[in-house]
């Protein structure tokens, strides 16, 4: 993901939320632990060290450098030192990111890059947060292990492009909001004061997929979302706008290879482990 400007969450009803204090510098690497709510965001800001953005359950919607993304429990972003970016969550989520110093991250990606997280890497971070002072030659091998991860690392495009523009905002919040929604573009065009062809080509500019192929994207990513709830398969499906469960089931099974009700089961062990 390459990335140039940046502006913050600024739709309203978003909140600003304080980040933990005390935590010191990396040496070489922390667990930051924090619930956001619904609607809420960390303000422009940037670190003397890198930063791997995460959460074990919900979506984070992360922006640097003029580009925004939303981030699933099987995606990071990590952001070299120095990186200006805002990150919030529009329907909650469970921060759990890593703040990495400088001299620990040689040989890892020097870009702003969404990595995948890999199951093992899943459970590290649970396992790091966890840890107490006493357990510290423990934390010592469990960091190396992290750091082993984010070595071998590498980037991916399964990320959730999301728009800077206002208007263009304002339309996709609504859709993730309700992804069952039936307007097209010529009917959100005229709510937004674009007509359909000058939205189709702005979208598409500033988010690299036609709005169509977003919407579909934006189905699996409220699926990953409202399994960490306790709505049943069949609610989720209709949520969603599929005609049946076994559609959605389908639709999930073929870009998760698992099927809902494993992915809920693996999220629940791993939150499980996360608040234990």
């Amino acid at each position: 993901m390459s990335m140039k400007r940046h502006r913050s969450p600024r739709n309203a009803g978003w909140k600003t939320v304080d980040a933990p204090q005390g935590l010191g510098s990396p040496k070489p690497l922390i667990v930051r632990v924090q619930s956001l709510p619904a609607r809420s965001y960390f303000a422009e800001h940037s670190h003397t060290w890198n930063q791997l953005v995460y959460a074990i359950s919900g979506a984070l919607t992360v922006s640097a450098e003029g580009r925004s993304v939303v981030i699933s429990p099987e995606q990071a972003v990590w952001l070299p030192t120095g990186t200006k970016h805002s990150v919030g969550s529009l329907m909650g989520a469970e921060f759990r990111s890593l703040w990495v110093a400088d001299e620990a991250s040689q040989g890892m990606t020097s870009g702003t890059t969404v990595i995948h997280v890999s199951s093992l890497l899943q459970a590290l971070i649970v396992e790091a947060a966890s840890l107490k002072k006493e357990d510290r030659h423990y934390a010592d091998r469990v960091t190396a292990l992290i750091l082993d991860q984010l070595l071998r690392a590498t980037p991916i495009a399964g990320a959730l492009p999301w728009p800077t523009h206002p208007a263009l905002l304002a339309l996709c919040e609504a859709l993730y909001a309700d992804p069952a929604n039936p307007r097209h573009a010529d009917k959100w065009g005229r709510e937004i004061g674009m007509s359909a062809r000058t939205l189709t080509r702005h979208f598409e500019r500033e988010v690299g997929m036609s709005l169509r192929a977003w919407r579909q994207r934006v189905r699996l990513f409220k699926a990953i979302e409202l399994l960490g709830s306790e709505l049943p398969i069949t609610e989720i499906a209709l949520r969603l706008g599929y005609a049946s469960t076994s559609a959605f089931i389908f639709m999930f099974r073929t870009e998760m290879s698992v099927s809902p009700l494993q992915y809920r089961r693996n999220l629940s062990h791993a939150v499980g482990r996360a608040t234990s």
